[in-house]
């Protein structure tokens, strides 16, 4: 088991939270003293508060900026093919 406070600010990381969850990707966008405000990217973005003694699963790597950079875009594109379908259908 890993802990939330093993992430650094501004860093992308895959991840699972639980044994059997899937892979997730989370950034990391501000740290206080005891928690940390992150970002977990599923269908949709859930952005939350984290203890940094919560607990992950696994944390199965950081990625490098150019992954991150070339994530970011497909993730993007996805998003916009997501919400132009449902736009199509009202």
């Amino acid at each position: 088991m890993y802990s939330y406070a093993l992430l650094e600010p501004g860093c992308y990381y895959l991840a699972q939270e639980t044994e059997d969850a899937p892979v997730i990707t989370i950034k990391v966008n501000v740290e206080s003293d005891h928690c940390l405000y992150v970002t977990k990217y599923m269908e949709t973005p859930v952005l939350e508060w984290k203890k940094k003694n919560d607990t992950l699963f696994d944390i199965i790597e950081c990625l490098t900026d150019e992954k991150a950079k070339e994530w970011e875009t497909l993730y993007k594109e996805s998003q916009e093919t997501f919400y132009e379908e449902e736009e199509d259908d009202e």
